[in-house]
């Protein structure tokens, strides 16, 4: 009994992994965000089906993308769940395929608008798993999923996709594409160029021109707080001979939540601790699952 409840407990955690589970609180405040830039509402349900739906098309991608990296892993990555054989690669694309159909069914109960943005979303995810190794413009798809993810939470309130949520979402999309670029180098080790890292600041550049007046000063501290992290994270690839990229990226990662705390800093002051919830969830989070 002691060694069935062991199995147990082993399998779960391989689905953790697989699920890269430690993200999704940012996913949630993606949703969050996306939610309060389309205007918000008044139905918890309706939100509580967006971060459902949402959070399966996620655990889909993660799970595809192991199936997808199979070879490469067992290269460069053995300890991941396939290539250590503590799961079978078929029973990954049945998990990663039923959890995008699941998503794909939440969203599609939300509306048209949300069901379109969710197909194609769905889509994009599996383009990017499949070509991410292959190409060198990866990390604009693994963008541009974070880019729909927030367009498909806006079209969920109540004024839908703003012109704000559509430029929200731009910068979050050049934040991913600068953090993708280091966790593309994470594995095979090599030269790093510094310029994509440039593009981290965009969400700052962006709350800087929208926010004025009384949102002015609550821009720039959190603004302050968004680039310290940066900086903070950056430190252990770019500070030193011993580089760790891991560490800055899976600190990115968690960075996610403070950029869209930013994005929202016109928000009610008590939505701010949802967000520093999520952040510190995401720490936490991975202390136990890697979020790479």
């Amino acid at each position: 009994m002691p060694l069935a409840k062991t199995d147990t407990l082993t399998q779960f955690r391989t689905l953790l992994l697989l699920g890269r589970v430690s993200n999704l609180p940012t996913v949630w405040s993606n949703c969050l965000a996306g939610w309060l830039l389309g205007g918000g509402g008044e139905s918890g349900l309706k939100f509580a089906a967006l971060c459902a739906g949402t959070t399966c098309l996620y655990l889909g991608g993660m799970f595809l993308n192991d199936a997808f990296d199979t070879d490469f892993d067992r290269q460069h990555r053995k300890e991941r769940p396939i290539p250590s054989a503590a799961i079978d690669v078929g029973e990954v694309w049945i998990w990663g395929f039923s959890w995008l159909a699941v998503g794909t069914l939440f969203l599609a109960l939300l509306g048209a608008t949300p069901a379109f943005l969710g197909l194609v979303l769905a889509g994009t995810i599996v383009l990017y798993d499949a070509v991410h190794k292959i190409i060198t413009f990866s990390p604009v798809l693994m963008a541009a999923c974070r880019f729909l993810l927030y367009l498909v939470a806006a079209s969920t309130g109540r004024q839908g996709v703003t012109g704000l949520a559509g430029w929200s979402a731009l910068v979050l999309g050049a934040y991913i594409v600068g953090l993708s670029y280091l966790a593309r180098k994470e594995s095979p080790r090599g030269p790093l160029r510094h310029w994509p890292c440039y593009l981290l600041a965009a969400p700052v550049l962006l709350a800087l021109l929208v926010n004025d007046g009384a949102y002015r000063m609550r821009a720039l501290v959190l603004s302050a707080i968004l680039g310290a992290w940066i900086i903070r994270c950056l430190r252990y690839t770019f500070g030193g001979p011993n580089r760790s990229i891991g560490l800055t990226v899976s600190g990115l990662l968690a960075g996610i939540v403070l950029v869209d705390l930013l994005a929202v800093a016109d928000a009610a002051a008590s939505m701010g601790w949802i967000f520093a919830l999520f952040f510190v969830a995401a720490l936490l989070f991975q202390r136990f699952i890697p979020a790479t």
